[in-house]
């Protein structure tokens, strides 16, 4: 008989692994399967295995999930990139503390073909990136969905079904708490009233009856979630806040219903109805506040049109709904339309109002060829454009991603309160065994109350709740001002100290450059070598190579061949190579560099084997607000470094105008990644800011970066955060909005602490009765929620001020 796999049920091959298990040895064909195999079994999951051998499914619904294994379903949520992976957003439903993060994250560790997951405790959401060539949407559903949870794709920015439906269920746990809450507070009052003018055991049996009776629903229904979720964290050994919640439910509702029946001389009734009463509420605002941080792309992907005008091949219009487009569909926009999905103007003329996405002011003109992003207004104009993205490919869906990834970060302080909240939800049960006993040996009337106020009032929901608040806030705050976050770690870096280490090209200038003069250096006309100039620029998406976009049609040439981007760009063209771009990088195969003119221009080189062609200068002026910008963040303490490949006397003349005294010219991609290292070794904190493929590098070595909106897709993807317009000016704001952040967090954090170590100390004591202990546990939650949603209110004049006071300093 062939010997099995106790993981896969494959056979385990000539050499298994033999484990000593309870039921005897277990077999497993390969290190992996041995690996998952202990990691299930050690979560508590062992059932799973008993079941597949019993014959008995998996309790998950595989139906459930099932449409969202075909293709046209699965497009509408799931963005591709360009390495081949899969990113979709996924709605968390069931999560009920910190500990499920950790679960869920270890689910998708373990689950073939997903690539990461980040979930998020304070949004409910989690974005997991998978390999759709071994795993699909349905698959990955169906793996989150084994440990209990519910999770639901969504399209970033749009409010999800569970979303709405985790709000009504919310409601109705909250009306049952208050209904049969209040009957139950009435009854209570009967009974101490009672106590006071004399009351027959016969009445007060039946009073205590129907209080047991009305706090049934309260505690079976409104209080199911904690004590599901204190089960889970059990099975999981990652024991959360709702231990003590439903230990403490547990000890009143029994103590309580054996006092009843004659075997107790005290009833909680109405503690237990006050408690989940009070704690339901508690967590129907925290979850407001929570769906009022996502609200801020969902706003706008709610001004999406539910229908769209089709143009069909045959010129008819057809009216749909949106999400039936597909790329390569023709659509028509009007004035006052917004936009539903990425396309190109292939007809027609646009005033186009950005303002919700990149907080320009101003409608933008677009016209044939250019394009359009999703959730921008038709100020003006009309137009035909080609569908390009829809869904959770669009500009707005992946604005969603950046805001939520900005959520999701584990920010050094939110890693170590999560560690720090775990701890402490077992620190309180011990505490509160230990006052049971304590006061066992005192007065032992008041052991049940003491007990229960202590695992009442501790509170680590509130340390849980402190960080990721407050950076979803901030992530809202600063997208307002069109800067959009996709990691914590700029709000933690972007200090008084800090090094801003920025490219020029297309960064502090406006990235649209133009040719200002042609000098051909052979005998070739200047027409000819702006047109090869062009060809080969097309394949590149460095700012400079906009400047040859307009002598693309100036002679005709064939498409070049093997085209290569880097330092510069090289390619064939009638079967001669050629090389544009910095002249120590066409010297490589012109020979050795020309003589270079002074002048304010960048100069750029193209040249063939053994022979220099032409120089071309362009020119490309700094962005109005740049000298303010830079000014402002020197007065907020940050030191600023310009690094680019241009040559010495453009940057020069650059820096000169922004007032920056530290200045680099000539760098390659190797040589801004050496300064990067300098900066490091001398101990400086160093954050990135640049827009081009030779920026991504050093964006992705940097301690923290920032990239333009307008550039290239590469030097976005390794982006902590991305300048959606064409201002500078958010970046004031961010050096404010992350000192205010960092002051919010350790406020919140430094509350937490310290009224969970009085409060548990004085209801250890017995100086808190339980109602006192819910209304504090109640009110430190809410306290710091409050506190980080401050940061959305943050004074929408602070950017403006520091402009204003940058332009003063200039």
């Amino acid at each position: 008989m062939t010997e099995r796999c106790r993981h896969c049920g494959e056979p385990a091959g000539p050499s298994p692994i033999r484990v000593a298990t309870d039921d005897g040895a277990a077999l497993f064909c390969c290190a992996g399967c041995h690996a998952a195999w202990t990691w299930i079994t050690a979560a508590g999951l062992a059932r799973y295995y008993r079941q597949r051998e019993a014959g008995q499914p998996v309790s998950v619904d595989t139906e459930r999930f099932s449409d969202f294994a075909l293709p046209d379903v699965a497009a509408h949520y799931v963005a591709e990139a360009d390495d081949g992976s899969a990113t979709v957003s996924l709605h968390i439903g069931g999560m009920r503390c910190a500990a499920c993060v950790w679960l869920l994250e270890k689910v998708a560790e373990q689950t073939a073909g997903v690539l990461s997951c980040d979930v998020s405790f304070a949004t409910h959401r989690a974005i997991v990136r998978f390999d759709p060539t071994t795993i699909d949407l349905a698959g990955v559903l169906h793996a989150l969905a084994r440990p209990g949870f519910q999770p639901e794709p969504v399209v970033p920015g749009e409010l999800s079904n569970a979303q709405t439906n985790e709000r009504r269920q919310a409601l109705r746990r909250l009306a049952v708490a208050a209904l049969f809450g209040m009957q139950t507070m009435m009854l209570a009052f009967a009974l101490y009233l009672g106590d006071a003018y004399g009351m027959t055991d016969a009445t007060r049996a039946l009073l205590e009856f129907a209080s047991m009776v009305c706090t049934l629903p309260v505690i079976a229904y409104a209080g199911a979630p904690f004590f599901r979720g204190a089960w889970r964290g059990l099975v999981e050994r990652q024991p959360g806040m709702d231990l003590p919640v439903a230990l403490a439910l547990t000890v009143a509702f029994t103590t309580s219903v054996l006092a009843t029946f004659s075997i107790g001389t005290t009833v909680y009734y109405d503690s237990v109805a006050m408690f989940v009463l009070l704690l339901t509420g508690s967590r129907f605002l925290e979850l407001a506040a929570r769906h009022r941080a996502e609200d801020g792309v969902a706003a706008l992907a709610r001004m999406l049109p539910d229908a769209v005008d089709r143009l069909n091949p045959d010129g008819s219009v057809e009216r749909i709904a949106r999400r039936e487009l597909r790329s390569g569909d023709r659509i028509r926009v009007r004035t006052g339309d917004t936009l539903p999905v990425d396309g190109r103007i292939v007809s027609g003329q646009l005033g186009v109002d950005e303002a919700l996405l990149s907080g320009e002011s101003r409608p933008l003109p677009r016209s044939v060829g250019e394009s359009v992003c999703a959730g921008a207004g038709v100020a003006a104009g009309s137009a035909t454009l080609v569908v390009e993205r829809t869904g959770a490919s669009t500009t707005l869906a992946e604005v969603g991603r950046l805001l939520e990834r900005a959520g999701h970060q584990r920010a050094t302080t939110r890693a170590f309160a999560d560690r720090l909240a775990s701890v402490f939800v077992v620190a309180v049960v011990l505490v509160a065994a230990l006052a049971a006993t304590v006061w066992s040996q005192i007065d032992a009337a008041r052991i049940v109350p003491v007990t229960l106020a202590v695992l009442i009032v501790a509170c680590p929901c509130a340390l849980a709740l402190a960080t990721p608040t407050a950076l979803s806030a901030a992530a809202t705050r600063l997208a307002r001002d069109g800067l959009l976050l996709s990691g914590a770690g700029l709000l933690e870096r972007f200090r008084p100290g800090m090094t801003l280490l920025t490219d020029k090209t297309g960064t502090l200038t406006n990235g649209r450059p133009v040719l200002s003069a042609t000098h051909a250096l052979a005998g070739v006309s200047a027409t000819h070598c702006r047109a090869i100039a062009a060809a080969l620029e097309a394949e590149s998406e460095h700012p400079l190579a906009r400047a040859f976009v307009p002598f693309a049609a100036g002679v005709s040439l064939d498409a070049p061949a093997d085209v290569r981007v880097g330092e510069g760009v090289c390619g064939t063209i009638d079967g001669v190579e050629y090389r544009l771009g910095r002249a120590s990088f066409v010297a490589a195969i012109a020979g050795c560099e020309p003589a270079q003119t002074a002048n304010a221009a960048s100069r750029v080189y193209l040249g063939r084997a053994n022979e220099w062609l032409a120089s071309f200068d362009v020119c490309d002026a700094l962005r109005a607000d740049a000298p303010a910008s830079v000014a402002a963040l020197r007065q907020a303490g940050i030191k600023v470094i310009i690094a680019s490949g241009d040559s010495p006397t453009a940057v020069a003349v650059a820096a000169r105008e922004l007032g920056v005294h530290d200045w680099h010219a000539n760098l390659s991609p190797a040589n801004k990644l050496e300064l990067l290292a300098n900066l490091h070794a001398a101990g400086e904190s160093v954050v990135m800011l640049g827009d081009g493929v030779n920026d991504a590098p050093v964006l992705a070595a940097a301690d923290a970066s920032i990239a333009m909106g307008g550039g290239t897709a590469l030097a976005r993807a390794n982006a902590d955060a991305i300048l959606v317009g064409d201002t500078l000016t958010p970046l004031a704001t961010l050096a404010d909005v992350s000192r205010r952040t960092r002051w919010i967090v350790r406020q919140s954090a430094a509350w937490a602490i310290a009224y969970n170590g009085l409060a548990v100390t004085a209801a250890a004591l017995g100086l808190i009765t339980p109602w006192m202990a819910a209304i504090g546990m109640s009110a430190s939650s809410l306290l710091v929620v409050s506190n980080a949603l401050r940061l959305r209110r943050a004074t929408a004049d602070r950017s403006s001020e520091l402009t204003v006071l940058a332009e003063r300093t200039v």
